[in-house]
């Protein structure tokens, strides 16, 4: 992990990276979107409107991996004062957040015609607006305080307690009685058909991909900013 502290050498692999996860996110997102959309059965019971899946299956399954990548660099920056940790946090929490409110917004979109309201206050989709909340909190701390590694401490920990939301996403329909469907995809199978599964596990592919090259501009957009801030300091110094 810390061979890749320094920012120079991170960012040297990071250029490599960006392009690469950007344009191979596209490409599979395309393939995957555009084969469930238009490829894809209908479902027997849900018709057209399972084709919701393609989108917020993947965004619930990103905000939830988002937001324990916060909680991972939440503990190298506390732990380890990992150099990049915070800088790594802060560029990925408006990411998850925008897929935490896309979920969101799918889920309502999917759960009209199939539960006939957008919204009901049910576990799993309470608990993911409150993971949206957290993202936010994260947010609003990191940015709260006039010392920038005392809002980084701040958020930090608020990424580490706010994990314990994770499981109960996750475990929500089997702990409750919901309206939300169970798992389709689990370590042991799915039951989700092929001609569905495929396009699903493609579109997931690209915007995990995308996810990535969303973080990596907003880590190389911050340290270049520090270097900017850095040099302005130094030349304000020396003509002071």
């Amino acid at each position: 992990m810390h061979r890749f502290a320094n920012p120079a050498r991170f960012l040297k692999i990071a250029r490599v990276a960006t392009p690469i996860t950007l344009w191979l996110g596209l490409a599979l997102m395309a393939a995957g979107l555009g084969m469930g959309l238009f490829a894809s059965p209908p479902d027997y019971l849900q018709g057209e409107s399972v084709r919701i899946m393609y989108v917020h299956v993947p965004s619930a399954w990103l905000a939830m991996a988002g937001y324990l990548f916060l909680a991972v660099a939440g503990g190298a920056s506390l732990v380890w004062r990992h150099p990049l940790a915070d800088v790594a946090g802060r560029a990925a929490a408006p990411v998850g957040a925008l897929f935490a409110a896309v979920c969101l917004m799918t889920g309502s979109l999917w759960g009209r015609p199939t539960w006939g309201t957008y919204w009901v206050w049910d576990a799993r989709l309470t608990s993911m607006l409150v993971l949206l909340f957290l993202y936010l909190g994260y947010i609003a701390l990191g940015q709260a305080y006039d010392d920038r590694e005392r809002g980084g401490r701040a958020a930090a920990i608020l990424a580490l307690v706010g994990i314990v939301n994770l499981p109960i996403i996750k475990f929500s329909v089997e702990w409750w009685n919901t309206l939300h469907q169970p798992a389709s995809i689990r370590l042991s199978g799915s039951s989700i058909h092929a001609d569905m599964l495929w396009p699903l596990l493609l579109a997931a592919a690209g915007f995990q991909l995308l996810f990535a090259a969303m973080v990596l501009m907003r880590m190389r957009t911050a340290l270049a900013g520090q270097v900017v801030a850095a040099r302005a300091a130094r030349l304000a110094g020396a003509h002071g």
